[in-house]
């Protein structure tokens, strides 16, 4: 599989990544040997970028992940900051749509004391020692809403410059944005240079907001851009169906009305929607990587055939 650098850094990513929220029991319980199963079949097919964070199942989809990778070698691996996990004063079902998480309590927390808590946490939920890139999670108004205010103030007056320490110190290869939202990433660019962005649901067949400033902004600054979300939380693997979602909640009409004209297009070049979007995330000219996500091995090749199919002449105006 092809690898890209991350920014003007050394690090080295596959340019498909498995991204494993799923495997942190999202919206349902997974045991462990379905996790261990998907996270082998992802090496199986030449993945060695794995991506995950404190988030995914309250640290669950980390642990998965470092038995995993405990006695191997030649991956990359990113995790996030931002969140800070305690031990759970009673017991937790589900939180934030993870199925019987572990048992941890979650703060936010961007300053550099937070970041550098959660990172170790992380390291030592995942077995390791550094991680190659690390990603402030979620920072921004999508998330927090009125009082990103105070967390932004929190990053600016010590988060950032503790991740540049970090990475001067070796226990990073690289550092930037885990975001669903463009202006963030715009906002803290303007404060000091970014290695990447894992932007999630900015930058697909369905919407292209990326393009208007990120992705040029990026492409000046030498900042990769890493893309999940590439089917929008559903409506772009299932087609405008009933019940569709878009961006985690119910698929409005003007957003279904958009994907059956995307489908119809898809149709006409002889490949399926889901396809489509795939292929659109893996070429177009700002894709550093393509995090695919599912708990499912059967899934996760299916996807990979998919996203490995030659691009058809007549899909290149459905995806210019």
């Amino acid at each position: 599989m092809k690898t890209r650098k991350i920014g003007r850094t050394d690090v080295e990513v596959t340019e498909i990544a498995l991204g494993c929220a799923s495997i942190g029991n999202l919206y349902r319980e997974i045991g462990e040997d379905q996790a261990q199963a998907v996270l082998q079949t992802a090496w199986d097919a030449g993945i060695r970028y794995f991506d995950t964070a404190p988030h995914y199942g309250r640290g669950l989809s980390e642990m998965r992940l470092g038995r995993f990778l405990a006695g191997r070698s030649g991956f990359t691996l990113s995790t996030k900051v931002g969140r800070v996990l305690s031990p759970a004063n009673a017991p937790i079902a589900e939180a934030d749509s993870y199925v019987k998480p572990a048992q941890n309590e979650v703060r936010y927390d961007y300053s550099g004391d937070g970041i550098e808590e959660s990172l170790e946490q992380s390291l030592g939920r995942l077995g390791v020692t550094r991680a190659d890139i690390v990603y402030v999670h979620d920072i921004g108004e999508y998330t927090h809403g009125p009082r990103n205010v105070e967390h932004m103030e929190a990053f600016f007056s010590s988060g950032y410059e503790r991740l540049v320490r970090l990475k001067e110190a070796g226990r990073i290869g690289a550092f930037g944005l885990g975001v669903n939202e463009c202006q963030v990433c715009l906002d803290v660019m303007d404060y000091g240079p970014l290695d990447a962005i894992l932007l999630a649901g900015r930058l697909t067949l369905l919407d292209r907001s990326a393009e208007a400033e990120l992705v040029p902004r990026c492409r000046e600054a030498g900042t990769s851009l890493v893309l999940g979300g590439v089917f929008n939380s559903g409506i772009l693997a299932t087609g405008p169906i009933e019940g569709a979602t878009y961006d985690y909640g119910p698929a409005p009409q003007e957003v279904l009305d958009r994907v059956r004209a995307l489908q119809g297009g898809a149709e006409r070049a002889g490949i399926p929607l889901a396809t489509a979007a795939l292929l659109f995330a893996k070429h177009h000219p700002a894709t550093g990587a393509v995090l695919l996500g599912t708990a499912r091995p059967a899934t996760l090749v299916r996807n990979l055939d998919a996203i490995s199919r030659e691009l058809p002449e007549d899909a290149a105006d459905l995806l210019s």
